[in-house]
C-alpha cells in the first residue's frame, strides 16, 4: 500500500452534508463516501421521495433508496422550523461540503443559499444540483431524465422507428459524476487557497458534453444526426445489433478495419471485407449480415467466432451479466449483508473501494 493509504482514506476528515433527494446528489455523495468522506444525509420528516420509487426487498425496504444511500448516516430535520434550521447551522460548523438538489430559490427561502453561508463559512464547498440550472427560461421548470434527453437532441436520433429513452437514466448519472468531479476539484483548490466555492450544475447541461463529437459536427457542418444516419445509431453494418435464430441478439462492433476483416474471415464472407466503407446507411450490407445471423443460434455464433477478435458480443440481460465470468473476475459487484453493491469501478494501487455499511439512522437533532 502506498503512503497515501487505502482508498477510504483519500477524503478522510472531509464532512459532507447531503440535502439532495432521488439519484444525482445521493450518487455523488456516495462516491465521496467511498473515498472516506463522512456523509450525513439530511432529509425532511417525510423522507426522501426515492423511498417510494421502485421495488422493495423481503423486509419491505426500498431497494433503490437503500442502495444509493449505503455508507452514509441519516438525519431528519424540518428546515421549515426554527429548530431544524438551528440544527443544520450547527452541522455546518465543521462541514466541508454541502450538496443540495432543490429547485432554484428554495435554499434562499430557507436562509441557506450560498451567499448567506459563504459569509459565515468561507471555506464551504456548496454544490447545487437542479434540472435546468439557475438561469435560462427553464430554470423553474420541472423535469426528469427523459425530459432532459428529449431537449438535448439525444432522443431524436436514437431508436429504430421512434425515439427511445434510456435505463439507466443518463442525465441523472452523468450529473452525479460531474458533481463529484467538481467537488473533488474544489476540495483540491481549497487546500491551496482556503476558499470555498459554489458549484451550480443543471442535469440537462450534462448531456451536451456527452455529445461533444456530435456538437462539433453540427458546429462545423450544420449536420443534425437522425435515427439510422450514423455508425453510432444503426446506419453501419459494422456497428449494429442483430437477432439470432433462437430469439437472442448479438452486438457487432468491429469499427476498426482489422477487426472487420477478422469478422468477415470468421464468417467466411470475404466479399464483405471491402464493403465496410459503403456509404451510410448501409442498408444492403446490413440486410446481408442480418440474414447471416438470423439462421444461427447464439450458441452457434459464439462457437463460430470464438477467438476471432472481432468485437462480437452476446446481448445479455442483467442477471446474465452479473453472473458472467468477466463481472465476477473484475470484482466490482459484491454482496454485503445480503445486498448486492456496485463499487467504484476502478482500483487504486490494486485496491477497490470498500463494501458500504447500511445507511445509519442518527438520533434526530
Amino acid at each position: 500500500m502506498s503512503a497515501l493509504g487505502g482508498v477510504d482514506s483519500f477524503l478522510a476528515g472531509v464532512k459532507v452534508l447531503d440535502l439532495s433527494h432521488y439519484i444525482s446528489g445521493p450518487v455523488a455523495s456516495q462516491i465521496l463516501a467511498d473515498m472516506g468522506a463522512e456523509v450525513v444525509k439530511i432529509e425532511p420528516p417525510a423522507g426522501d421521495g426515492m423511498r417510494d420509487l421502485g421495488p422493495r426487498d423481503a423486509i419491505d425496504e426500498p431497494v433503490f433508496y437503500v442502495s444509493l444511500n449505503a455508507g452514509k448516516s441519516l438525519l431528519q430535520l424540518d428546515l421549515k422550523s426554527a429548530h431544524g434550521r438551528s440544527a443544520l447551522e450547527g452541522l455546518l460548523g465543521d462541514a466541508d461540503v454541502l450538496i443540495e438538489g432543490f429547485r432554484p430559490g428554495v435554499m434562499a427561502r430557507l436562509g441557506f443559499d450560498y451567499a448567506a453561508l459563504a459569509a459565515r463559512h468561507p471555506g464551504l464547498i456548496y454544490c447545487s444540483i437542479s434540472g435546468y440550472g439557475t438561469d435560462g427560461p427553464l430554470a423553474d421548470a420541472a423535469g426528469h431524465d427523459g425530459n432532459y434527453l428529449a431537449q438535448s437532441g439525444i432522443l431524436d436520433r436514437n431508436g429504430r422507428e421512434a425515439p427511445v429513452f434510456f435505463d439507466p437514466p443518463i442525465a441523472d448519472m452523468a450529473g452525479a459524476l460531474y458533481a463529484a468531479i467538481a467537488i473533488l476539484g474544489a476540495l483540491n483548490a481549497l487546500q491551496r487557497t482556503g476558499e470555498g466555492a459554489h458549484i451550480e450544475l443543471g442535469l440537462a447541461d450534462t448531456l451536451m458534453p456527452l455529445q461533444a463529437m456530435q456538437v462539433a459536427e453540427w458546429g462545423a457542418n450544420g449536420t443534425v444526426p437522425k435515427r439510422g444516419s450514423t455508425y453510432l445509431n444503426g446506419a453501419a453494418a459494422y456497428y449494429n445489433i442483430y437477432p439470432t435464430a433462437d430469439g437472442r441478439h448479438v452486438m457487432l462492433g468491429p469499427v476498426e478495419p482489422r477487426f472487420w476483416h477478422n469478422f468477415c474471415a470468421a464468417a467466411d464472407r470475404p466479399e464483405w471485407a471491402v464493403r465496410q466503407g459503403d456509404p451510410l446507411p448501409q442498408t444492403s450490407l446490413i440486410a446481408e449480415v442480418t440474414a447471416f445471423f438470423a439462421c444461427r443460434t447464439l450458441g452457434e455464433i459464439e462457437a463460430q467466432f470464438a477467438g476471432a477478435d472481432c468485437c462480437l458480443s452476446p446481448v445479455l440481460d442483467l442477471g446474465e451479466a452479473l453472473s458472467s465470468e468477466q463481472v465476477r473476475a473484475r470484482g466490482f459487484v459484491q454482496r454485503c449483508d445480503g445486498a448486492l453493491q456496485t463499487l467504484f469501478p476502478a482500483t487504486f494501487n490494486g485496491q477497490r473501494t470498500a463494501l458500504r455499511a447500511p445507511l445509519r439512522r442518527e438520533p434526530d437533532a
